[in-house]
């Protein structure tokens, strides 16, 4: 990530926090690679595959292993992946009761793209929680103001009288589809990757989904068909919604920043904006944000399509790609959802009160 959108950044508040940067975090990523490993020893032992002291002794073990994440990471230039080297260390940690039920009929890309399913749990509920706020500041605006009148324009040029409420609603209305569209998301997104070296299951033979099965219970999330290790529509149908709700935002910020406009003024806010050199200025800052940001985001989307091509049975190539826009993508979403939430909350007046 471009080290200007790190929250703890110079530039960092205006495309980042720390609450979204903490779920990309190292730290994260070994806590779900644990968590994968765990569930899926406790799995083995569910299905029979160990002995059921086998799976509690690999679970204990796996519980008070703290993995060296300087060494992973070192790793990672030439493994490609932090996955080899953590089950070295997880291998060298537990003992030899254990070793069974570690890492059986699992590939890299199940970790992490479990991972990724975990860390995009949480995302979801900081996303959902951002569109809400930002629906219920609108709704409070449109019941202040809504019946307030100022004027409509198209191609920015004075047409006909509207009211707020009108304006209003080419806000509030994309804001609430997104809620409704990533319910259907999340189902397809939250899901488990576990497919083995070459995504068909066959590590564990006849025991291969029902084992995923047990997997899946106890981490929570949705068992799939069978792996998507080369069948990312999910992802890219979610960087798609992600770009639609920043672009929702960034129309809702354009028509705030044009408000705002000397000589129009349909908006007031409280604070902020100052200028170094002219000190009876007031400029836009967070509604000029939601369009850096929806505009970042659109340019990402393109590079999460294009990792939709992924060679045979596993890509490099694309799933490094997706590593270097989703996190990015996610992290502009729900700072931008902060952002318009904060940029309502400081609105003063919105049109002129009816005669």
């Amino acid at each position: 990530m471009n080290p200007l959108t790190r929250s703890d950044h110079l530039f960092g508040p205006l495309f980042s926090n720390a609450d979204i940067e903490a779920l990309w975090s190292s730290q994260r990523f070994v806590d779900a690679f644990s968590k994968f490993e765990s569930a899926l020893a406790g799995a083995l032992g569910d299905v029979g595959i160990v002995g059921r002291d086998v799976a509690d002794t690999a679970m204990a073990d796996i519980a008070a292993f703290s993995p060296d994440l300087a060494t992973i990471q070192k790793q990672v230039s030439v493994d490609g992946v932090p996955v080899p080297a953590f089950v070295r260390q997880l291998k060298a940690h537990v003992s030899v009761q254990a070793l069974p039920a570690i890492h059986v009929g699992a590939t890299s890309q199940d970790l992490l793209d479990t991972a990724i399913s975990l860390i995009l749990r949480d995302a979801n509920a900081m996303l959902e929680e951002g569109l809400r706020h930002v629906c219920e500041a609108i709704e409070a605006m449109d019941k202040q103001w809504g019946a307030n009148t100022m004027m409509g324009r198209t191609r920015m040029q004075a047409a006909l009288p509207i009211t707020v409420h009108d304006r209003l609603a080419t806000w509030v209305m994309p804001m609430q589809f997104h809620l409704d569209h990533l319910d259907e998301l999340r189902a397809r997104l939250e899901i488990l990757q576990f497919g083995g070296p070459v995504g068909n299951r066959a590590g564990l033979g006849e025991y291969g989904n029902v084992v995923a099965a047990a997997l899946a219970r106890r981490l929570d999330l949705t068992d799939p068909v069978r792996a998507w290790h080369a069948t990312r529509g999910n992802l890219a149908d979610y960087a798609n919604w992600l770009s639609s709700v920043t672009g929702s935002l960034g129309k809702m910020g354009q028509d705030l920043a044009l408000m705002a406009q000397q000589g129009i003024e349909d908006v007031r806010f409280t604070g902020g904006g100052t200028s170094s050199a002219m000190p009876h200025k007031q400029n836009p800052v967070l509604a000029e944000t939601l369009v850096s940001l929806a505009r970042f985001n659109a340019a990402q989307l393109s590079l999460v399509h294009g990792a939709m091509i992924h060679e045979q049975e596993r890509s490099g190539i694309a799933w490094a790609t997706e590593w270097m826009t989703l996190p990015a993508m996610v992290t502009t979403s729900v700072t931008a959802l902060r952002h318009a939430t904060s940029l309502l909350n400081t609105i003063e007046s919105l049109g002129d009160r009816p005669d």
